[in-house]
């Protein structure tokens, strides 16, 4: 009875518009490749209204380009976040009443039923995602990391290191590393010492790490053995190892994650059909179909209720998720505020750092 009555809301809620075509933008890869089987797929066959995807390393950076210029292609784009926040002030996205997103399949209101932080001003959240450090199980054959501490150590664990090419997450993993409780991070890193402790403890790896910028990268960069570990997107890991087989393990000590947000660039060509995508995208069974493509929490409660199987019928995504009880025991949440205030003047000072 519940699903009838969604359908019958989503079939109320969307009228066919014969010339729009919503462009989705998102990061590609893994994550793409799940966004288009569990959202955009599903809502060509729901409403008619012809969806596209296409791919960025960022997509915060072509949405901040076509925003400023007034030349706006793209309808809806997935951003981090710190992004989403700092575009959203700019001016440059669009603000998404709450009260268009559809209820929980078990009734619940949606502003009751999203997770905290899930529902800002300009953008909805779409997954949990989290930056961790992944290892390839094969180049470790006796002892195995178990801690952040461990990608830091070469002398107990030898190799290059692949490591996102943005301090984002790889300042608070230093810090984690260097001993710092997860709940401090952030009282540390707004100090001068300690940035100053964050960058003495990358100086330890510096001559042994391959920088990367696309998700894409580190499972590559660890299934080609030009590194033994590297930070990464936990997704991308999981579709590398379960998906192709390769022997990746994901360490969940010391994970950074945060919310992805669905957003629609000011000026969005077809803003009525991105708005229904983004309430089709967000809705109970949206997300939790989302969770059966990539190992990604879902945000809304009704969501997560009951176990979710991954697409192969036999994977059980729970310990895959970055919100399983057990990954959480020393996570840490991206502080957005603290992004939004300092992410220029630490992303000279880290550039700064690697021309050295």
């Amino acid at each position: 009875m519940q699903k009838l009555l969604l359908s019958t809301v989503l079939a109320s809620c969307f009228a066919v518009s014969a010339q729009a075509e919503v462009v989705v933008l998102s990061w590609g890869g893994a994550y793409g490749a799940a966004e288009v089987e569990a959202h955009v797929k599903p809502f060509i066959e729901a409403t008619g209204i012809k969806t596209t995807m296409i791919d960025a390393d960022n997509p915060a950076a072509p949405v901040k380009a076509q925003t400023e210029s007034g030349n706006v292609s793209v309808d809806v784009a997935l951003l981090e976040y710190a992004d989403a926040v700092r575009l959203c002030d700019e001016g440059l996205l669009e603000e998404i009443d709450p009260a268009i997103l559809l209820p929980g399949d078990d009734g619940t209101p949606a502003e009751e039923d999203f997770l905290p932080g899930a529902v800002m001003d300009c953008g909805i959240s779409t997954d949990l995602w989290a930056n961790v450090v992944a290892y390839d199980d094969s180049k470790f054959p006796g002892e195995k990391p178990t801690s952040i501490a461990d990608f830091f150590d070469l002398e107990k664990f030898p190799g290059t290191r692949g490591v996102k090419k943005s301090p984002k997450t790889v300042l608070e993993m230093a810090l984690m590393a260097d001993g710092v409780p997860a709940a401090e991070v952030y009282d540390v890193l707004d100090t001068d010492e300690g940035l100053d402790r964050a960058f003495a403890k990358l100086d330890t790896i510096k001559d042994h790490a391959i920088w990367w910028e696309a998700g894409a990268q580190p499972p590559q960069l660890l299934a080609d053995g030009e590194v033994v570990m590297t930070t990464a997107y936990n997704g991308r890991i999981f579709n590398a190892a379960i998906e192709e087989g390769k022997p990746l393990v994901v360490l969940w000590d010391g994970q950074v994650y945060e919310h992805e947000m669905y957003v629609i660039p000011k000026g969005a060509p077809h803003l009525e059909d991105a708005l229904k995508y983004v309430q089709f995208a967000t809705s109970t069974e949206g997300l939790r179909r989302q969770a059966q493509y990539i190992s990604y929490g879902p945000t809304r409660y009704s969501s997560n209720a009951g176990e979710i199987i991954f697409k192969d019928g036999k994977t059980v995504m729970g310990p895959h998720l970055p919100t399983y009880p057990a990954n959480m025991e020393n996570a840490l949440e991206t502080n957005l505020d603290f992004w939004v205030d300092n992410d220029s003047e630490l992303n000279e000072r880290f550039n700064a750092w690697l021309a050295n």
